[in-house]
């Protein structure tokens, strides 16, 4: 189901008139995009996975049995850059851009793709879902690099367990097996609590303290049948919220669109995270490619199935 316009248009303005000043997240390093820099992107990718676990023939299959055209955070990475590639976008003149939950889980793959661009402006809160709106989006596009290139990676995430149980994760250092996503799992069971009728009426006015967890709420509301329906709520979840964040996304581009210099290249899906010992997964749904112009010119995503 799509959500409407006056849905969108609500999302967009609140944003607009809430939006804080983006932050980043902790690294061991500063990253800054270096004119001049001599390793390309190919090379940083194959240093960057050097450092990871080897693929795991059972995990692979557990996600990819539980979530088919999911492939791992190394194949995403080494189709996307070579892609990139050959339409000029490079380490020293791309500016990555993310929209991706506050978890420290789906910081790995922004972190991967931070080690090989450079750069990262978060456009992203709970959930996934782009509350810096059309305000932080227009901050963004004025950093690109002069007739540079921006990378724009969206989605919410989802954990999978050894075991291979949708909705929760194993986390460094817990020995509780965690829930993953908490903040769509919370929305989830909101939204559950109105289909089934057991929910509390209340007056309350929606606190600001807690802002985003109750627009991701009522951003999933339009999909209250379709996860009732669900043979798997909890892996038909992040699909559900996939199909309301596009919605944003794409208007928050087409209403920006006029800030693109070189071109934007814009990816959008489900991040899958397993354990800390195995790699993590991506499943792609959209890779969209836009010209100087703002038009899409080209459909890219067969390119990494």
């Amino acid at each position: 189901m799509k959500l409407s316009p006056a849905v969108i248009t609500l999302f967009v303005a609140t944003t607009e008139a809430f939006t804080v000043a983006p932050t980043g997240h902790g690294t061991s390093k500063i990253n800054m995009i270096i004119n001049g820099e001599t390793e390309t992107a190919s090379e940083k990718v194959a240093s960057v996975f050097s450092k990871l676990p080897e693929e795991n023939a059972v995990v692979d299959k557990l996600v990819k049995t539980n979530f088919p055209g999911a492939i791992s955070n190394k194949d995403l990475a080494t189709r996307v850059v070579e892609l990139l590639g050959e339409k000029g976008f490079k380490p020293s003149n791309t500016l990555l851009a993310t929209s991706l939950c506050a978890d420290e889980l789906a910081r790995e793959l922004e972190d991967e793709f931070v080690e090989i661009y450079g750069n990262n402006f978060n456009l992203g809160g709970l959930s996934g879902f782009p509350f810096a709106g059309n305000t932080g989006f227009g901050a963004m596009a004025a950093h690109i690099p002069d007739d540079g290139f921006c990378l724009l990676i969206h989605g919410p995430h989802v954990g999978i367990t050894k075991e291979g149980q949708v909705g929760k994760v194993e986390r460094s250092g817990i020995a509780l097996v965690d829930n993953c996503c908490g903040s769509a799992i919370a929305a989830s069971n909101y939204l559950k609590g109105i289909t089934d009728g057991g929910a509390t009426i209340t007056p309350k006015i929606q606190q600001f303290t807690d802002f985003q967890q109750g627009a991701v709420q009522e951003l999933i509301l339009p999909f209250g049948k379709r996860l009732g329906r669900a043979e798997n709520r909890m892996r038909e979840l992040p699909y559900a919220l996939y199909d309301s964040q596009e919605a944003l996304v794409t208007d928050i581009v087409n209403t920006g669109k006029g800030g693109i210099k070189k071109g934007l290249a814009v990816l959008g899906g489900i991040q899958i995270n397993t354990s800390p010992d195995t790699l993590d997964y991506f499943h792609p749904l959209k890779f969209d490619y836009y010209d100087s112009d703002g038009n899409v010119v080209e459909n890219m995503l067969p390119y990494l199935k």
